[in-house]
């Protein structure tokens, strides 16, 4: 089978291919399949296809979303509560909340590639993912009682470990289920409640923070303990909402929609289906061997940097640039909404382009430019904020445009070029793992003590702004460069050079593979 064609039975099927991106659909890709089971996947009816896609969309995302949105609102608060008074109460001082900040993000990075492991091989991920939110959900809780800066930073510590999962896992989640052509549009819709969720913790905080003095308490304490209980009772539904995978979906699904499912995700892989077997160990060092020695994944990183570091830090300084802008801290709050909602907006309609053409890079590259455009602005007018108020709050509103599109637009290239799933579950959390190393840098980029003009937290973010630039373009080089060198080759060249064993073990390398642009 080349990347163009598939074979059956002396019979040839033509494969789906994108001219501009030069990626086959990957139900056209026989991965192992019996000659009736290819059969059956390459004349399953349209209109059947999209009306199951439709049902996995409504059962799905939707509770991914919440989960998401819950995630968001837990990891982020800690902005919203410091205008509300928690470094006054808690007598942080100098860096005491960069530090704060940053703790959380030590195990959120380590943890994720270990939790994606771990949830690739559980039977039921409703199980694991719905633990891990509860899980969170109560240190969340635990941090409206904090009454001091070291027990502060040890509940940061612990939401880091529980949140590390999420992320990873849903992307992982969305991989099993969809094809790589379908993946952006389902990230950027899981993504973008991360900037609706930027703008409705702003609105619920400013609600929120008017019971102060209820109970004796602050009202910032009543930000944490009231969606920490919320975020428990979201993990309790997960374990029940939460589909796992289409063989055990047999009360939504008939049992042609769940072999459909399970057929297409098979004929992605470029090896055989049996060369991971179930009970086969993920600490696999070959897989990781692959996975570190491979150039993309460094330049999906700086790419992936472009969006992490600038994002993370606007999360928790937002409020406080707009306090710099002369609103107070319920105004301010209520600011944040409308560059969230940009970003939101964003991140679907670049998706929606990506996924219809299947090529990712320019759906990267435009808001990357957008991105820089912004933090040049926020440099140059920021030092005379209040006399530049339309023109920042514009940059800060077009820096969430050119955000949120990133993420899901990396994270789908990334999907697209890891066929084989056990392979996918170590690159998707090494992925958001070394990406949010961007988080831990951007909690300290901002400093009180340069407000209002923010020459590190703008600088910075505007030269991984540009470094992205450059990794996405020299990754779409390297990649239709590969592409031409395996297109170089014939089926029978191939055939005559690689036994079937070692096509199988090349896995994305192998000149039957197209990498997706």
């Amino acid at each position: 089978m080349t990347n163009n064609k598939a074979s059956m039975e002396g019979t040839d099927l033509e494969a789906v291919v994108h001219e501009k991106s030069g990626v086959t659909h990957s139900e056209h890709r026989r991965g192992g399949l019996s000659p009736e089971d290819w059969e059956f996947l390459n004349t399953f009816p349209e209109d059947h296809k999209k009306k199951i896609l439709r049902k996995v969309d409504w059962r799905l995302v939707p509770m991914l979303v919440l989960l998401y949105l819950i995630a968001y609102l837990d990891k982020t608060n800690i902005g919203n509560a410091k205008i509300e008074g928690l470094t006054v109460d808690l007598k942080l001082k100098g860096i005491q909340y960069n530090i704060v900040v940053a703790i959380f993000f030590i195990p959120f990075v380590l943890f994720e590639v270990p939790s994606n492991m771990i949830l690739h091989r559980f039977k039921r991920p409703s199980w694991y993912m719905g633990g891990i939110v509860c899980a969170w959900g109560i240190v969340m809780t635990m941090t409206g009682i904090v009454q001091n800066y070291a027990g502060l930073l040890i509940i940061r510590f612990l939401l880091g470990i529980f949140e590390a999962g999420f992320l990873p896992g849903a992307i992982l989640i969305i991989s099993n289920w969809y094809l790589p052509n379908e993946t952006q549009v389902r990230i950027a819709i899981l993504y973008t409640s991360a900037a609706t969720g930027g703008a409705f913790s702003g609105l619920l905080a400013f609600s929120i923070a008017k019971m102060d003095g209820v109970a004796g308490l602050e009202g910032w304490r009543w930000i944490f303990i009231l969606e920490g209980i919320c975020t428990v009772i979201v993990g309790v539904m997960c374990v029940f909402m939460l589909c796992d995978t289409p063989a055990l979906s047999t009360k939504w699904l008939d049992a042609e929609e769940i072999r459909y499912l399970e057929l297409r995700q098979l004929s992605r892989r470029v090896t055989s289906p049996g060369e991971y077997k179930e009970g086969d160990s993920h600490f696999n060092l070959s897989i990781f061997k692959d996975i570190l020695f491979d150039y993309k994944i460094y330049l999906l990183t700086f790419a992936n940097w472009s969006n992490a570091v600038p994002n993370y830090a606007m999360k928790f300084t937002m409020p406080s640039i707009l306090t710099g802008m002369g609103y107070t801290s319920s105004m301010a709050q209520l600011m944040t909404i409308p560059p969230y909602a940009v970003g939101a907006m964003s991140a679907f309609g670049f998706a929606i382009f990506a996924d219809k053409y299947s090529w990712r890079y320019p759906f990267i590259l435009g808001p990357q430019c957008c991105l820089v455009t912004s933090f040049i602005i926020l440099f140059v007018k920021s030092g005379d904020i209040e006399q530049n108020i339309a023109v920042c709050y514009f940059a800060v509103c077009l820096a969430c445009f050119g955000m949120y599109p990133i993420l899901p637009g990396v994270n789908a290239w990334n999907v697209a070029n890891t066929p084989d799933p056990a392979k996918r579950s170590i690159n998707i959390g090494l992925l958001v793992c070394i990406g949010n190393i961007g988080g831990l840098i951007g909690s300290y980029i901002y400093l009180d003590s340069e407000a209002p003009r923010y020459p590190t937290g703008y600088g910075t973010s505007l030269a991984f702004g540009l470094a992205g630039i450059v990794a996405a373009t020299l990754l779409e080089f390297l990649l239709k460069r590969d592409n031409a060198k395996k297109a170089r080759m014939t089926d029978v060249e191939i055939r005559e050079r690689y036994t079937e064993e070692e096509l199988q073990r090349m896995g994305e390398k192998s000149p039957l593979f197209k990498y997706a642009l």
